[in-house]
């Protein structure tokens, strides 16, 4: 079990990451290099041989291994990025690149995404090293620049230009699964992701003719533009189900005794309560518009008018997704994937989902795991490219009251001290045995 200092460790290291500003703003604002360097000296610390590599000057990406005791084995890929959104100084509490501890709580911008993740990484990590421990398995680990953006410079180079550095990497886990929900009726479930919606990120642009604004105008881009926006965010897209969202589904509704009818997925849902938020988003591909831009003076009709749309679509739902969006933009307005990623899934029936299953009930035998499938995306989706089979299990113990998945990218995010000894004894549970 992680010792002392470990959990000491990954405190302290959530803080520090936190105080290094790796804001990502897209369009290649970003500089992870600080942060790269230190999460590399404390691989260096624990008798590794970290490697840094850049496809562009300052977003940097880091690599090690751990040797296995069986060589017969697949290797397991461990991997958090290194960036962050931004964040609004005069919105938050305390200073969001503070990385302050008060009351037991680290406070800042990553100290759920996905700083914490990349702490309990590092403590574990050198637990090993203090001890004298070697997973069964060989051990890759990464941090990434630039997936808080399109993953250019991050897991999609390394995917792409270091793929030697993941030889025999056949698994891998992340971020964003093995937190507690409390359910609001006294039972805590633990989600561990096998599955991820794709990234459909589109750019609209309708044209017309320009003109003065006093004047008819019977092909304003503008009011194309709207149209087309407008069926988008109000269309319904019809039910999809997946494995793994069967799974979830199936394992739910055992969980509150009822009946698995999954014909009615929409009454099956009302019946789980707030569970359901663990599953309503990924029964469905998903289209919300997001940005407009058009114009450039109030009495002329500008000649082209854009939007973006933040598209998700499930496993096997890429071409409903691309076939509706034709009908709803219609014959005035061209769509095109500002950035597309594709959409996951992993099984739930796998020694590896029964390890971490059984690691999170080890040290929370009051939880339920359960599987579940992420609506957004993670650097597993660079990483499949290997043929790396990607998990979410980036484990929290959290108090009830504390709402983990608002925290993303929202204000004042931060993590209990506790949740994150629980995650480093988790995490270490399971790698050792992986």
């Amino acid at each position: 079990m992680a010792d002392q200092q470990a959990l000491d460790e990954v405190v302290r290291f959530t803080s520090d990451l936190i105080r290094i500003d790796t804001t990502n703003r897209g369009g290649g604002d970003c500089r992870e290099r600080p942060a790269a360097e230190y999460a590399a000296e404390q691989l260096a610390g624990a008798g590794l041989e970290p490697v840094l590599l850049e496809r562009t000057p300052g977003r940097t990406n880091v690599v090690a291994r751990i040797e296995g005791t069986d060589p017969s084995a697949d290797a397991l890929l461990v991997h958090g990025h290194l960036d962050v959104v931004p964040a609004q100084a005069e919105d938050w509490s305390v200073h969001p690149f503070s990385g302050e501890v008060r009351d037991g709580v680290v406070w800042g911008r990553g100290a759920v995404d996905m700083k914490n993740m990349d702490a309990m990484i590092l403590a574990v990590v050198r637990d090993w090293a203090r001890n004298g421990v070697r997973p069964r398995r060989d051990v890759v680990v990464a941090f990434t620049a630039d997936e808080e953006a399109s993953a250019e410079d991050g897991s999609g180079f390394l995917a792409d230009r270091h793929a030697g550095l993941f030889e025999g990497c056949t698994e891998g886990v992340s971020e964003s699964g093995a937190f507690t929900f409390h359910d609001g009726g006294g039972r805590q479930i633990y989600p561990i992701a096998a599955g991820e919606r794709g990234t459909g990120w589109l750019k609209l642009t309708a044209r017309g003719r320009a003109g003065h604004g006093s004047k008819v105008n019977r092909e304003n881009a503008v009011t194309r533009l709207a149209a087309a926006v407008t069926r988008i965010g109000e269309h319904e897209w019809p039910l999809r189900l997946t494995p793994t969202v069967s799974a979830a589904l199936t394992e739910l509704a055992a969980l509150y005794g009822v009946d698995t009818d999954l014909s009615d997925v929409d009454a099956l849902l009302d019946k789980l309560g707030p569970a359901a938020k663990l599953v309503e988003a990924t029964v469905r591909n998903s289209a919300n518009p997001t940005m407009l831009e058009a114009g450039y003076k109030l009495n002329v009709i500008p000649g082209e008018a854009v939007a973006y749309v933040d598209g998700r679509f499930l496993p096997g739902g890429e071409d409903e997704f691309r076939s509706t969006l034709d009908l709803l933009t219609g014959p005035d307005v061209e769509w095109e994937f500002e950035h597309r990623e594709v959409a996951l899934q992993a099984p739930v029936d796998s020694p590896t989902f029964a390890r971490m299953r059984a690691a999170v009930e080890e040290f929370a035998p009051e939880g339920h795991v359960v599987p579940y499938c992420m609506s957004g995306g993670t650097d597993a989706k660079q990483f499949s490219r290997l043929g790396i089979t990607g998990y979410g299990f980036a484990p929290l113990k959290l108090p009830e009251g504390f709402d983990y998945q608002a925290l993303f990218h929202g204000v004042d995010e931060r993590v209990p001290v506790e949740a994150l000894h629980f995650g480093v004894r988790v995490l270490d549970r399971f790698l050792r045995t992986a």
